[in-house]
């Protein structure tokens, strides 16, 4: 069990053109609700505005942001380059992770999420960020005994699943003391159940949930936002990352009188 307040930190997405209005809406619309906000990096392997802008964007609109950044897409200089314009905009908190399949160009093997987290906890050294504060650092754990190394995170994001019973059982088993967030996701309609399997080989999609959601468009917002009232009172997660896809005004209006 944990004692922190419960916190929803919702997903955006983030514009594949250079234009801000609807990832604005997004913040916007979600704000009444969420504690932060998450910004994906080139999700599903799509080229999209950086995370560190939009972030940026998240907090100007007086909102705090988690950057999500990739190990795929950058070798050592490109992620220096990337914390330093995160020290510029006052972004400081991250999500590192490893990155879905790219569908255009190869990864680069020049950096781990292990040696990310590394290499922003021997900042303090680095005159360049003599005045900075220090970067907070997250991290993504499967449904699978957690490697040690995870373990310096300073929070940790579970992945998606459809069972809270899983996600209970994860947590009895890999106790830690940070901050650990289940991840919630709405489905949106058969199609995207269908993308979601094809992408994700290892999530669990319900059938009958399938089944309830070609059947009614808001019944995967439903079943999201059961999700979330469950975990929080369960009590064993300090949170949930929930991603509401396109259905981010129907998650709003639905958990605005109930958390």
């Amino acid at each position: 069990m944990t004692d922190r307040p419960f916190e929803l930190v919702c997903e955006v997405e983030p514009p594949t053109r250079p234009d801000l209005k609807h990832v604005r809406h997004q913040i916007g619309t979600l704000s009444k609700i969420a504690h932060s906000f998450l910004i994906p990096d080139n999700h599903i392997g799509r080229a999209t505005v950086s995370s560190v802008a939009v972030a940026h964007e998240v907090q100007a609109m007086g909102g705090s942001s988690i950057a999500c950044l990739n190990s795929r897409d950058r070798n050592l200089l490109g992620f220096r380059r990337d914390l330093l314009t995160a020290a510029a905009y006052g972004v400081d908190q991250f999500l590192f992770i490893y990155g879905d399949k790219p569908g255009s160009g190869n990864r680069t093997s020049d950096l781990t999420v292990r040696s990310m987290i590394d290499e922003v906890r021997s900042l303090g050294e680095d005159p360049a960020f003599a005045q900075t504060p220090a970067f907070r650092v997250g991290t993504a754990a499967a449904l699978r005994p957690l490697p040690a190394w995870k373990r310096a995170a300073d929070f940790m994001f579970v992945q998606v699943s459809f069972s809270v019973e899983a996600l209970l059982r994860w947590r009895e088993a890999n106790p830690v003391d940070v901050p650990v967030y289940a991840g919630v996701m709405v489905i949106a309609s058969e199609n995207h159940a269908r993308r979601l399997a094809a992408a994700i080989p290892d999530i669990d999609i319900p059938a009958d949930l399938v089944e309830r959601v070609a059947a009614d468009r808001l019944a995967g917002v439903e079943a999201a936002c059961e999700q979330v009232l469950r975990i929080r009172d369960s009590g064993a997660f300090d949170g949930v990352h929930l991603i509401p896809v396109a259905r981010y005004r129907e998650v709003e209006s639905r958990l605005s009188g109930a958390l």
